[in-house]
């Protein structure tokens, strides 16, 4: 049964969601004088005007009835303080069903949906509800809001392989960031994402300068933010060959960025420096196993599928510059079992080390799937992955003309293993 007053306030929140005048909605079927003290509670509503009305909304008549319990303000509540499954999927069916709620909630539910969809590695997931968040903060107009989801959705369609749509919605996050002269965190933020993208798309030289810049801007901190903007320079620096620059900048995060603070950046942190201990040269494959180790206790209490996937990579990669191949090829039949959860660059590099295992063993398909991955690499404007591609395609036609190791398989150099640091995925302050 429709209660006033709850019904004439549920009645003129969905029209004015709809943006409808109240002749608009009373149109030739009642009048604006019955619709106005509908709304405010002075007459009861009749199951005629009830069902008329729902009609002009689009609605069912049971659309009228508050929710007891399931209103998007309380799912939002749950979702914020518990961040379980099962909270997050109420919040899902909230803001389907309340979708006439204020943006600024609206902004606030797709911004923990598309969180929760990034760190179990749904990235496409991510995307649709980040671009539908960017409307609404386009819609709200408030600096601070365009910033955080364009910021997001650059560092999204990065993970997807989109490096020219991700550089356009980077450099208006930074643009608007700075000409609204937004705080630290909402600049760094911007910052990073521009970093990463222009890395990905080889602008180095730009990306070191706002590399430079942020890690300027978030000096003396210690916090999520700092770790990331470290993690972010050593990669631009890996980027630019010079390992030993990016060894001090991730060195400096390990040692100071604790695990209380955020334990899965913490855990992303020793994976990254996994990577770049099998990139150095010559190669310390002891310290990139001591990383996996500490990485996989952290497992332990934030296990997902995508961090998983990511530490069974490493694995790989490790057994690969060891020249532990049956090893490699073990756990990327591992990997082959599940849907992948990884951004675009973790794939092809897995893809890559696919094709350098057939090219040891004698196959002509892995010098094929190498140009291939580099051509399509240069169509989608990845520059950089494109060039690391081509280099590790000549480095590994090389290794087949020189002489075999005494079992008859030539081994692959330390140095010569395809990884790279690659720049966080990991949330920027709401």
């Amino acid at each position: 049964m429709l209660q006033q007053p709850a019904f004439g306030r549920r009645l003129r929140k969905l029209r004015m969601a709809r943006g409808l005048s109240q002749s608009a909605l009373a149109g030739d079927g009642m009048s604006t004088g019955y619709l106005s003290r509908l709304e405010s509670g002075a007459r009861r509503p009749t199951d005629r005007a009830v069902t008329y009305l729902a009609d002009r909304l689009g609605l069912q008549p049971a659309d009228f009835e508050e929710p007891p319990s399931g209103s998007l303000a309380h799912a939002l509540t749950l979702a914020s303080s518990t961040g379980s499954e099962d909270a997050v999927g109420e919040l899902a069916g909230a803001l389907a069903a309340e979708g006439h709620e204020a943006p600024v909630l609206r902004w606030q539910a797709l911004w923990l949906l598309a969180r929760s969809k990034r760190l179990q590695g749904d990235h496409e997931g991510e995307r649709a509800l980040l671009e539908e968040l960017v409307r609404l903060g386009d819609e709200v107009g408030l600096p601070e809001l365009r910033v955080r989801g364009l910021t997001r959705l650059a560092r999204c369609l990065r993970s997807l392989g989109g490096i020219t749509p991700a550089l356009d919605a980077a450099v208006a996050a930074h643009h608007l960031a700075r000409d609204n002269a937004l705080g630290v965190e909402d600049r760094a933020a911007a910052l990073l994402a521009l970093v990463s993208v222009q890395t990905e798309a080889g602008r180095l030289p730009e990306a070191r300068a706002h590399a430079d810049e942020l890690t300027a801007l978030v000096a003396g901190r210690t916090d999520v933010l700092w770790a990331e903007a470290m993690w972010t320079a050593a990669a631009v620096r890996v980027r630019q060959g010079d390992h030993s620059g990016a060894h001090e900048y991730l060195q400096q995060a390990l040692e100071r960025f604790s695990s209380t603070e955020d334990l899965v950046l913490w855990l992303r942190l020793r994976l990254a420096a996994g990577r770049l201990h099998l990139q150095r040269v010559p190669a310390r494959p002891d310290a990139a196993h001591t990383c996996i180790t500490a990485a996989e206790s952290a497992l332990t209490f934030v296990g997902t599928p995508a961090l998983r996937q990511e530490l069974t990579a490493l694995k790989a990669d490790l057994a690969f510059s060891t020249g532990c191949y049956d090893d490699a090829r073990t756990l990327l039949g591992e990997l082959a079992h599940d849907a992948p959860r990884m951004t675009y660059r973790d794939r092809v590099r897995l893809d890559i080390l696919r094709h350098r295992l057939r090219i040891l063993s004698g196959d002509d398909s892995g010098a094929a799937g190498l140009r291939a991955l580099a051509e399509q690499a240069q169509a989608d404007a990845n520059i950089d992955l494109a060039a690391e591609i081509w280099r590790i395609l000549a480095e590994a036609l090389s290794q087949i003309q020189r002489p075999s190791t005494a079992s008859g398989v030539p081994r692959a150099r330390l140095e010569d293993t395809p990884l790279s640091v690659s720049t966080p995925q990991t949330e920027e302050p709401a």
